[in-house]
This record gives structure tokens, C-alpha cells and sequence, in this order.
């Protein structure tokens, strides 16, 4: 597939989405000056796809409502294999499992033929996934609604449930979505309380993006992961561990993901610094480094893990 191809097929499924997109900021998107925009908008009208352009303030390019995308670059059994494949790397936020998963998963139940996606629908509702069991199941719906509204940029309306129990609703510009630990996490500005916040997307309802641009600002930390990991942290109950690893601080940072702050101690050991909501996930985290390490605090922990490790010796005695 030519650059030239790839840019026009990014170029399609922007203009698809319910917006108007200015030329400045196509170009950004794309990475090529406004005239190569407007030579591309040109080859898209040759090809019968009718763009419609509209001036002024808020103006700018849109394909025509109910354009079809061109077809899929797959066959039907590999389009469903990747849908099905998506659409459960979705629903557990594992280790792998990011904001890349979900973003193609939009992207490709949007292109579906209705005969594809009610198939992807019918062995979704007829399978059972064996995953580590979470009190936190996450609708994939939400979370492509939620990856589409960030791709385009415009504000979400959604119903919330507070830790309380109270039921809300939020108007939001939405920024990134984050996968940390067992949880997904929507970060983004809350229009009614005038701040960031982060939300269990898991407590997220029946979001909607209102075709309003969503204001374009800097998440405090500078990145969302940050953020996100910042707020769980000021979160209570949270669970902390300080722990001493038997590995260098470059491997850890380099395989472990999000796990916290990693400090080298000396070429073949560092010190982690990690949270997380559950004495057993926090254990789980530290399990998956796949190294030695050694509990430097706190106390609690400490006895959490002499526990585990009593009970995983009565399970496997030596004979």
C-alpha cells in the first residue's frame, strides 16, 4: 500500500467521523501541508465519495452522512477473527491490553458489514472467556465509544456512578483512556467541576458524544498515565509497597509496564515503589516482575506475604 493510499484511507475514516474538520487541522493529523489536504479532498470527490466543504469559524470538511467506507483490506474470517480477537483483549484490561486494543476495535466495527458484525455480536454472546476473575467487568461498547470521542476530539456526555453508590451525570472532554492493573480508567476534563478527573470506565453509562469539539489542554503530570497513577495514589484504602528487586532498574522499567517508581540501587538490583487498591492484587503485580525481591516495607504487607507464601507451602509440601 502506497503513503500516498494509507493517507487518503486516515483521511477517509476522519472525515466519517460526526464533525467538521478544519484544514489546519487535517494537515496536523496527517502530517502534510493544507495544499496536500486540498489535493487529496480533490482525489476523494474523483472518487465519488462526496466531501462537503463549509466556511467560516466553525467550518470545514465532513463526508456526506451515510457514506459507506471503502471495503475492508481483509476477508470475512479474518475480519472476524480480528474483531472477536479485539474485542476480548478489550474486556480485560491485562498486561498488553491498552488504548491501541480499543481504538482498532472502534475502527473496525465501524468499517463492518452488518452480516460481520452480527456474526462478531453472535460468538461474543456464545463465549465464555477463562480470565482472571475481576469485580470490575468493563462493557467494550463504552470503551469504543469512549476511544471514538477521544479520536475526534469532541465532548462526551455520560451517567456515572459515584463510589457512593449516587448516580450522576458528566459532561466531559475526554483525553485518553488507561489500562492500570485490573481496571480501565477514562481521563479527562470534567466541563461541570472545572477540573481533571479519572473515571472507572466500568461506572461509565451510556456515554454519547455530542458533536461539540472538545478544548484541547495539558493533563497535569504531563502525560494521563501519570495522572491516572497520581490519583490512585491519593485514593483511600490504597495498598503501598516498597520493595527491592533483584534486577536492574532498566529491565524492570523496560518489561514491567505501569508499576510505579523504579530507582536503580546498584547494576543488578533496584528499589520499586508501587499501589494499588488490594493487598492481593499489589502481591500479583510484584509476582508478574518474574524476579527475586525482598519486602522493605510496610509491616502489612510484609505479614501478607509470610501468609501467602505459609499457605502456598501447606499446598505443596516436600515428601
Amino acid at each position: 500500500m502506497t503513503d500516498t493510499t494509507q493517507r487518503l484511507l486516515t483521511l477517509l475514516s476522519l472525515l466519517q467521523t460526526p464533525r467538521e474538520w478544519p484544514g489546519p487541522e487535517l494537515a496536523q493529523r496527517l502530517g502534510v501541508t493544507e495544499r496536500t489536504v486540498r489535493r487529496d479532498i480533490d482525489r476523494l470527490r474523483e472518487l465519488d465519495y462526496p466531501v462537503q466543504a463549509t466556511k467560516g469559524v466553525y467550518g470545514g470538511y465532513r463526508l456526506a452522512a451515510g457514506t459507506a467506507m471503502p471495503p475492508l483490506l481483509l476477508d470475512d474470517a479474518e475480519a472476524v477473527s480480528t474483531a472477536i480477537g479485539l474485542r476480548t483483549v478489550a474486556a480485560h484490561a491485562l498486561t498488553g491490553a491498552d488504548e491501541a486494543a480499543v481504538r482498532a476495535l472502534a475502527k473496525l466495527e465501524q468499517v463492518l458489514p452488518t452480516r460481520l458484525r452480527s456474526r462478531v455480536r453472535s460468538v461474543g454472546a456464545a463465549t465464555e472467556v477463562l480470565a482472571e476473575q475481576s469485580d470490575s467487568p468493563v462493557d467494550t461498547t463504552v470503551l469504543t465509544v469512549l476511544a471514538a470521542a477521544i479520536g475526534t476530539g469532541e465532548q462526551v456526555r455520560f451517567g456515572y456512578r459515584a463510589n457512593s453508590g449516587a448516580q450522576t451525570r458528566r459532561l466531559a472532554d475526554p483525553h485518553r483512556l488507561v489500562a492500570a492493573g485490573h481496571r480501565w480508567y477514562l481521563v479527562a476534563f470534567d466541563r461541570d467541576r472545572g477540573d481533571w478527573r479519572i473515571f472507572r470506565v466500568d461506572r461509565i453509562a451510556n456515554p454519547q458524544p455530542i458533536g461539540v469539539r472538545a478544548e484541547v489542554r495539558e493533563v497535569p503530570g504531563g502525560d494521563a498515565a501519570n495522572f491516572v497513577r497520581a490519583s490512585l495514589y491519593s485514593l483511600t484504602p490504597v495498598h503501598r509497597a516498597e520493595v527491592t528487586v533483584a534486577a536492574a532498574a532498566e529491565l524492570i522499567t523496560a518489561t514491567a509496564g505501569w508499576i510505579g517508581d523504579v530507582e536503580p540501587v546498584d547494576e543488578h538490583s533496584c528499589r520499586v515503589t508501587t499501589a494499588a487498591d488490594t493487598l492481593p492484587w499489589l502481591l500479583f503485580r510484584l509476582i508478574r516482575l518474574g524476579h527475586d525481591f525482598q519486602v522493605d516495607g510496610p509491616a502489612e504487607l510484609a505479614g501478607y506475604v509470610r501468609e501467602v507464601g505459609a499457605r502456598l507451602q501447606r499446598a505443596a509440601p516436600v515428601k
